[in-house]
């Protein structure tokens, strides 16, 4: 639908989920935020085009926010059928952005020391809805998309992935942000609880939720949340801000009331029911923050991580 002048949200079906794109239309060419899978351009995307009369070599800029497979697995068809459009991420998402294999590898793997990893099923189904092809090149904050009559600044987000960017419109006062905020839990398209805030590096991401507060939008555009503006958007960021404290403060008192380090799983297991409402299934994704968490929390000398125990185990600095 045509959410502003010109600026359009499309969504497409992800599970009981669903996943955002924008297209952005200039008097120059036009600009997509992120492709989702491959059915979502192929059954979602190209038919809304088609039906609001957009041709496609106008799409001169696809923008992935960050390397996920929901945001990128569309890039081949995307290909496909907008041969010249130039695909820009940020830099430290490329690699995975580029190869679903290392993306499955790194960024869904890594916790596999901590005795985390997604099913063989799932893996199997990622290969099957993402297809990525190399990009054209990279994007950071300063950087400008130009449409002629509009004009993208690109934004680095950080926190969910390490490259995480988004764009944003000045005139508009619109910023597209795909994951880089995700507030106390990830939802279904009907509103209800789906699994955890995904966000990785505690730092950067706080740092995320205070770029966009002192952007203070009009409009904020993600990719599993309803369209936010004005008095919701400070609510969704102060929400997320707030999660991130609560997350740290059941860590600590876990740790601080344990009589033994424990190991990530472990932490997970005592907290789950007081980080959200999910079940076991869902709550295991709070390996993203609490890992995080732990971390940080290890960088401020607040906790020790014993690195010679299989998993790494973790204690209350004392």
């Amino acid at each position: 639908m045509e959410i502003l002048p010109g600026i359009h949200r499309i969504e497409a079906p992800l599970g009981n989920r669903y996943i955002a794109m924008y297209l952005i239309e200039g008097d120059q060419g036009s600009a997509l935020v992120d492709t989702g899978l491959n059915e979502s351009v192929m059954e979602t995307l190209l038919p809304y085009l088609s039906n609001i009369d957009h041709p496609l070599d106008r799409i001169r800029y696809v923008v992935n926010t960050h390397a996920d497979f929901d945001h990128v697995g569309g890039n081949s068809a995307i290909r496909d059928a907008c041969p010249d459009a130039v695909l820009l991420c940020g830099v430290d998402d490329r690699s995975q952005i580029e190869d679903i294999e290392l993306m499955i590898d790194e960024r869904y793997g890594e916790f596999r020391p901590h005795g985390f990893d997604e099913a063989p099923e799932t893996k199997d189904f990622i290969r099957q809805v993402a297809h990525t092809v190399p990009m054209d090149g990279v994007r950071g904050s300063g950087d400008v998309i130009d449409l002629g009559s509009r004009q993208l600044e690109v934004l680095e987000l950080p926190g969910h992935s390490r490259g995480h960017v988004g764009v944003y419109l000045p005139n508009e006062r619109a910023a597209f942000i795909g994951d880089a905020v995700l507030w106390d839990s990830v939802l279904t398209a009907t509103g209800e609880p789906a699994f955890p805030p995904t966000y990785r590096d505690v730092a950067p991401y706080r740092a995320t939720i205070r770029q966009a507060q002192e952007l203070s939008p009009d409009h904020l555009l993600t990719a599993h949340y309803e369209v936010k503006s004005r008095e919701a958007i400070q609510d969704f960021l102060q929400g997320s801000s707030l999660y991130t404290d609560t997350v740290e403060t059941v860590v600590l008192d876990i740790l601080d009331g344990s009589s033994s380090s424990l190991t990530l799983l472990e932490i997970i297991e005592r907290g789950h029911a007081r980080l959200g409402p999910w079940g076991l299934d869902a709550a295991q994704y709070l390996v993203y923050p609490v890992l995080g968490h732990l971390e940080d929390l290890c960088a401020r000398a607040l906790v020790k991580e014993d690195v010679h125990a299989n998993p790494p185990r973790y204690g209350v600095a004392r």
